[in-house]
């Protein structure tokens, strides 16, 4: 197909899917956790079951958890996440599914209805028994000295940043969602993302099976 073939086909098409992963969000300045002196450096992975059953594990993740939420908390979107936002106002946008936990697509205008993060979000802290959510800032601002961990002030059970952990089952939903979108989208694109792990590298073979 001709490049400019391909473009009519876009503005025409109503069923676009566009998949990201991290190199998305490079240029909005967040950074690579796994790169020399990043996050993943300088902590231990906790895994979720540990992170329920410790209260010292929760104390640990807590302070990586504030470090990395001082790093992006104040990052934005880029031209990138615009342009994505941009079609879901012109009626084109089936659905955006990403692996990002930076929330950016969602303050770059894309409707929660459209949107599948299948690794959640650090925009929100959850609390793992009740469901109820905060908002990140005034909780983390808890986080100095000699904490405790912060639980629910509903219920009384464990918080933790809305976000999928090491060892912790991927959300039902958001799987079925994504495999949704990717089985019934027209145009699938694949931004910053290598694809070379599960469940990522499924969803496009999925698109490419369903035409």
């Amino acid at each position: 197909m001709r490049l400019a073939e391909f473009a009519a086909k876009i503005r025409n098409c109503r069923d676009i899917v566009f998949f990201t992963g991290a190199g998305i969000s490079t240029e909005s300045g967040v950074p690579d956790f796994r790169s020399p002196g990043g996050i993943w450096t300088k902590y231990t992975p906790i895994y979720f079951d540990e992170f329920m059953s410790s209260e010292e594990a929760r104390i640990r993740s807590w302070k990586m958890k504030k470090e990395t939420h001082e790093l992006y908390k104040d990052v934005k979107p880029n031209i990138g996440h615009y342009a994505i936002a941009a079609f879901e106002k012109r009626g084109q946008l089936l659905g955006v599914i990403t692996q990002n936990i930076d929330g950016l697509h969602s303050i770059a205008g894309v409707s929660q209805e459209k949107l599948v993060e299948l690794h959640g979000t650090d925009r929100w802290i959850l609390c793992l028994n009740c469901g109820k959510k905060f908002d990140p800032e005034p909780i983390f601002q808890l986080i100095v000295g000699n904490f405790r961990p912060p639980t629910c002030d509903e219920c009384g059970g464990i918080l933790k940043s809305a976000t999928i952990s090491f060892g912790q089952a991927m959300p039902v939903e958001e799987m079925n969602r994504a495999h949704e979108l990717a089985g019934a989208a027209e145009i699938f694109f694949v931004i910053g993302s290598s694809l070379v792990v599960q469940p990522a590298a499924s969803f496009p073979v999925i698109a490419k099976e369903n035409g």
